[in-house]
């Protein structure tokens, strides 16, 4: 009797390897592409022919050219370690009692995300004055990041942590108004701060906008 091979079994895990790291090399080409050239310049076509793979490879797996710049804004937003930084941020803030500690950590977060967020939100603002896919996308992403600052005030509020004279939707407003990627524009890029310094900045800004003074100590007056 001839032997009966036996039926190859699937491997379904190289498989979905291999597709992670054909979509994380298409991302790593057009964000390059995308902020070296700008959006309207950049095509598909020139992002798969560097990433090696074929335009229907890309269009299948992010739809379209807004779709493919929204997956490099949310890589970014994700932040560079292997755990996504809001997951980070939302088991920081779980486990830790001390408001002050709460707030510098998030700017620290932000100061982690920011150099990777920032010019993709800037290049998108950009575009979108003449592409209302980019305004589409643009209000999106501001959406997204408005909800999340309500998450973390919400956090806020129902500990009692906020100072007396802030309410929980000023609390969203102000964390809001430090994250946005032109604070990050303004003085890392055009004044050259260093990140370190930025980090700081954001926490002193936060902590003095947010909380009440520690016990003798006045609240933050000035940049270091």
């Amino acid at each position: 009797m001839a032997d009966v091979k036996t039926p190859r079994r699937y491997d379904s895990s190289r498989r979905r390897e291999r597709a992670q790291q054909t979509r994380g090399a298409v991302l790593a080409v057009a964000r390059r592409l995308f902020l070296a050239d700008g959006y309207a310049a950049t095509t598909i076509g020139a992002i798969a022919s560097e990433a090696g793979v074929s335009v229907e490879t890309v269009y299948k797996a992010f739809g379209n050219k807004p779709g493919l710049l929204r997956a490099v804004a949310d890589a970014a937003m994700a932040g560079p370690d292997a755990v996504p930084t809001t997951r980070r941020s939302d088991e920081m803030g779980a486990r830790e009692s001390d408001p002050y500690a709460i707030v510098r950590n998030w700017a620290q977060f932000a100061s982690e995300v920011t150099p990777r967020l920032a010019p993709v939100i800037l290049l998108i603002r950009s575009a979108a004055a003449s592409s209302p896919e980019m305004a589409d996308l643009l209000a999106v992403l501001d959406a997204g990041r408005l909800d999340r600052m309500a998450h973390q005030a919400r956090l806020l509020h129902d500990r009692g942590y906020l100072r007396a004279d802030v309410t929980e939707a000023e609390a969203r407003d102000v964390m809001w108004a430090y994250t946005d990627p032109a604070l990050y524009d303004l003085l890392v890029l055009r004044q050259g701060w260093p990140i370190p310094r930025f980090r700081d900045f954001l926490g002193d800004a936060l902590t003095a906008g947010l909380l009440p003074p520690l016990p003798g100590k006045p609240p933050p007056t000035q940049v270091r």
